[in-house]
């Protein structure tokens, strides 16, 4: 796998130090964007696959990974998220990038492009879409935040299992052990914590309690840009009925695979996710 540099820039706001991994190629340039509680590490299942064909651009967003933490949390939301997003693109030179979104970062995808119609020229929703079924939310809102370090990362393995393996049937130990050192970091005291900030909870302090977002109009704002939807077939926040909403309702070229054995979200590695992340990157992303 291709070696990342560490790029340092500065937030949209001018007042948090941001964290990116940037693996260097002289292909055409893809933003890869995590979902709530992860960071960069979430994709390195993917980039030792793409790295050598596209240029990658993975950020820690701002309270987690090696991002600072944010001192107003109600700034912990898709929209700012945005708003740094082009900070870290301009900060890079890059122009069009392509986007991968993994479940928040998607709803992030859906922002980025209704602030900047058309300018992206390949977007890939990764278990994510304008309709979040209530199942799942509440699913994320009952571990998200809460909870003491771990006492070691056999531990901290422990919890990711607990949280996930429903989602990820197949899984053995070496798997949630690579999990956990991808989203968890060790404290000075030798304990594991997770690696965001615990104040990225307060979204969903209510949740259950007010009607979803009508995100429709973000998803039509899309007009003819291609886009790859991947849904696990586990799922549990991204119904079937509103991936064919989302196909019906969308202008341009539309693809869409099922994971096999895979909840909410698949890693991207899986066979049937590469195959459709190649195809649809080679068709629409030169």
């Amino acid at each position: 796998m291709m070696d990342h540099k560490e790029h340092r820039y500065r937030s949209a706001c001018g007042r948090l130090e941001l964290f990116a991994r940037d693996y260097p190629s002289d292909g055409p340039p893809l933003l890869l964007m995590h979902g709530l509680t992860r960071n960069s590490g979430d994709f390195e299942p993917l980039a030792r696959h793409l790295a050598v064909r596209y240029r990658l651009i993975v950020p820690d967003q701002r309270g987690r990974g090696l991002s600072q933490d944010e001192t107003d949390p109600s700034r912990y939301r898709p929209d700012v998220y945005a708003g740094d997003m082009f900070a870290l693109l301009e900060s890079l030179g890059i122009e069009r990038p392509g986007l991968i979104g993994t479940s928040m970062g998607g709803l992030m995808a859906m922002v980025m492009n209704a602030m900047k119609p058309g300018h992206f020229p390949a977007i890939v929703f990764n278990d994510v879409g304008p309709v979040l079924s209530p199942e799942g939310l509440a699913r994320i809102g009952g571990y998200v935040g809460g909870g003491e370090p771990f006492a070691d990362w056999d531990a901290a393995a422990d919890a990711c299992a607990s949280i996930n393996a429903d989602a990820f049937p197949d899984f053995g130990e070496a798997d949630w052990q690579a999990w956990a050192r991808r989203t968890c970091r060790e404290l000075p005291d030798g304990r594991v914590a997770f690696a965001y900030d615990p104040a990225i909870a307060d979204g969903f302090a209510d949740i259950g309690d007010e009607p979803q977002p009508d995100m429709w109009p973000l998803w039509e704002a899309l007009g003819e840009t291609p886009v790859l939807v991947i849904r696990g077939a586990l799922s549990d926040l991204l119904a079937v009925d509103t991936v064919e909403a989302m196909q019906e309702r969308h202008k341009g070229a539309f693809s869409y695979v099922n994971v096999p054995d895979r909840g909410h979200a698949p890693m991207l590695d899986e066979p049937a996710a590469l195959a459709a992340i190649d195809d649809f990157l080679r068709e629409h992303l030169k």
